[in-house]
């Protein structure tokens, strides 16, 4: 607190005398800016009585500025009030107070209009309020035009003509400089050394003030813009798709920091470039450049924030983008995007800090925005990852031939694909969010005693060859895998059932498995056809029979005969499935086989061939053996015909087997058929192993569907 006691007399001849004696004045808590203005106003033992008045006035100012900036720390309400006064006590046109803002090193004043109170910026070391900040001595201008530090500008925009200056620095309780005061043209004179002591104490007095109300301002500032930026962060938290969150992000940013674009660009490790799906402001979808190349590439590599006050001025600005665009870049701010481990994620673009360039405080607030970016790209990342993940398990499913059924802890289904809904013979409708026990029921018990298996022991449980009944009556023959569902710990949360259904195979198998190869009946099945029904095709049909197997029967016993049949056929089989043919029949001691049917090859009647020379060399080998055991050689006739035939019924019928048969009939008749047989029978003598193709049976040579044709061959 300040007390002044001022004892004065004025014995009426027009001056008044005050006292230098410590007596009459006392003085109790000044500071010195105080004490020089009181000694600059009370210098003299005798003034006029106009001058005592004007003295006593600026000591009750003094007090004004003391209760103006105790009574309420709100610098819209401070300075606007101070300035008034200063103006008043020194007699001058007008007045400024600046404070300094560290963060966006500038110095700012509110100046109060009629649409509130205003706020001005000027950078810190410009013009005259700039040098007194920098220098914190007091400065008195008589002449402002001749001061190479004042602007003429700001009077020829305002119309207002600066004639003199006085500034004086703005000191807190520890002597730093926190700002400056200036007050221009004086009404009645010049600036006199009084009116700087009344100045420094005015600015003395409400420094400390000050300082507090800007403090609690900043808090003040500080919580509001933590509240926009949590509001801020919390809406870019919840979007987990990638391409909104992008839109979302550089909105946000764009409205953080007052600019007029931004930009997020995104790193892929995979290419190694930084990729932007939204450029805002512009039509472009997707930018992508290395990831070291121009502004954001030098951010990435650095880590670091670049605030670039003018674009055109750096060398790593493009500046061919404003161009194509029509956009006029001046400013940037660019922040790395990193997350909790420090890995760089992308870079943060803002452009264009509306109506100035962008300052540390912008800096803080980005890089504290580009901390809640790096978590929501991880999480979107995540969750597109997670999404994928599920679409690849959807597609898995759907292409699965076998049908899986997930059921949870409690044995309620959960996920069913199409190749189940098949098997079962139901619908996912009917199948999801149903008890395993509700849908196998008693028709197929012997599934829900699985699951109560696996649930029990824990165990995967196996059925093979296990016929699965259908709803509609139907049969299916599956192979069921029953297992549990475990998490990463090792604890179930679940079950799933896969069924192979192998009806279609078992059929094709059991009716084809015994007249052609293997491989053959895996061509069949992984054709897709159903091969077991009636078609017309073009084939070779191959007969072959034993010479004179009448009068060799003859001579052996019912056992032997058999027995020989049975070697011979075996041999001649093997021969026939060795070249992908099919046998067709077994005619007494002959068989009948067909190349080119049920699956067309493009070399079909070549194979036969080379089957009709491979079956008389086996015979040699045959003949070779029997000799060995002291019997006869046999003799055999082969005859071969390309054309189309028709493939009738759903099986094949040999000795020892059931179903249908199935017959190969040449279209033109069966007469012509029988007499390639009969063609095969009538070889004899040293012809005995010449096998006879005429062209009557071969097709023509124009026919496309046939390259090659065995026609007159002799083996």
């Amino acid at each position: 607190m300040v007390t002044i006691a001022v004892r004065a007399s004025c014995p009426g001849q027009g001056r008044c005398s005050l006292p230098k004696s410590p007596e009459p004045v006392q003085q109790s808590g000044l500071d010195p800016a105080t004490s020089r203005m009181l000694d600059a106003l009370l210098g003299d033992d005798s003034l006029p009585a106009a001058a005592a008045g004007d003295a006593i006035r600026r000591l009750l100012v003094l007090l004004e500025v003391a209760d103006t900036v105790t009574r309420r720390l709100s610098l819209d309400h401070q300075l606007p009030r101070l300035i008034e006064l200063i103006v008043e006590v020194l007699d001058a046109d007008r007045a400024t107070l600046f404070l300094h803002d560290a963060d966006a090193e500038e110095l700012f004043s509110r100046v109060a209009g009629g649409e509130g109170v205003s706020e001005i910026r000027i950078p810190q070391g410009v013009g005259v309020a700039g040098s007194v900040f920098g220098s914190g001595v007091g400065e008195i201008v008589d002449d402002a035009y001749r001061d190479p530090r004042f602007n003429p500008e700001v009077d020829r925009q305002t119309g207002y003509r600066t004639r003199s200056i006085l500034c004086a620095p703005l000191r807190n309780r520890a002597d730093q400089v926190i700002g400056v005061t200036q007050v221009l043209n004086k009404r009645s004179g010049r600036f006199t050394a009084g009116d700087m002591a009344v100045l420094e104490a005015i600015s003395r007095h409400a420094a400390s003030a000050l300082e507090q109300a800007q403090m609690v301002e900043r808090l003040e500032q500080a919580r509001r813009e933590e509240l926009e930026l949590l509001a801020i962060t919390e809406a870019i938290s919840t979007e987990l798709h990638l391409d909104t969150l992008l839109v979302r992000i550089v909105a946000a940013a764009t409205e953080l920091l007052d600019a007029e674009r931004s930009s997020l660009f995104v790193y892929d490790p995979s290419t190694d470039e930084l990729w932007s799906r939204v450029a805002e402001g512009t039509e472009q979808q997707q930018i992508r450049i290395p990831a070291n190349a121009g502004i954001a590439g030098a951010v990435f590599a650095s880590g670091e924030v670049l605030n670039i006050p003018d674009a055109y001025a750096d060398p790593r600005f493009n500046q061919e983008v404003d161009r194509r665009s029509g956009f006029r870049t001046r400013n940037m701010l660019n922040v790395p995007v990193i997350d909790r481990t420090g890995e760089r994620l992308g870079v943060l673009q803002v452009l264009n800090k509306r109506g100035d360039r962008f300052t540390q405080v912008d800096i803080r607030r980005l890089k504290a925005f580009s901390a809640g970016i790096a978590v929501a790209l991880e999480n979107a990342n995540l969750f597109s990852d997670v999404l994928a993940l599920k679409n690849y398990n959807e597609s898995i499913l759907k292409s699965l031939s076998n049908g899986v059924v997930t059921l949870d802890r409690q044995c309620v289904i959960v996920k069913v694909n199409e190749a189940a809904q098949r098997v079962l013979g139901l619908s996912s409708e009917a199948l999801v969010d149903r008890p395993a026990e509700q849908v196998f029921g008693n028709l197929n018990a012997w599934i829900t005693r699985s699951l109560e298996f696996v649930a029990r022991m824990g165990a995967t449980d196996y059925h093979a060859d296990t016929d699965l009944k259908q709803p509609d009556g139907g049969l299916a023959s599956v192979n069921l895998t029953a297992a549990p569902f475990l998490d990463t710990e090792g604890k179930s949360i679940g079950y799933m059932l896969v069924f192979e259904d192998f009806t279609r195979e078992k059929r094709v198998r059991n009716t084809m498995a015994r007249y052609v190869a293997k491989e053959v009946v895996d061509q069949l099945l992984a054709s897709g056809e159903d091969v077991l029904e009636g078609s017309s095709l073009v084939a070779t049909v191959l007969f072959a029979d034993i010479r004179r197997f009448s009068l060799m029967s003859e001579t052996m016993t019912p056992r032997h005969t058999v027995s020989m049949l049975n070697e011979f056929f075996t041999e001649m089989v093997e021969v026939i499935f060795t070249r992908g043919g099919m046998l067709d029949k077994y005619i007494g001691d002959g068989l009948m086989a067909i190349f080119g049917a049920p699956i067309v090859g493009s070399a079909d009647a070549d194979n036969a061939l080379y089957v009709a020379n491979d079956m008389v060399r086996a015979l040699g080998l045959f003949n070779t053996r029997r000799a060995g055991r002291g019997f006869e050689p046999i003799e055999i006739g082969i005859g071969l015909a390309t054309g189309e035939v028709r493939r009738i019924g759903r099986g094949v019928k040999a000795h020892g087997t059931h179903g249908h048969r199935q017959q190969c009939e040449p279209r033109r008749s069966a007469r012509e058929c029988h007499q390639i047989l009969r063609y095969a029978r009538a070889t004899s003598g040293d012809h005995r192993r010449r096998a006879e193709i005429t062209r009557r049976f071969a097709p023509p040579r124009s026919d496309p569907s046939q390259r090659h044709h065995p026609a007159d061959l002799g083996i």
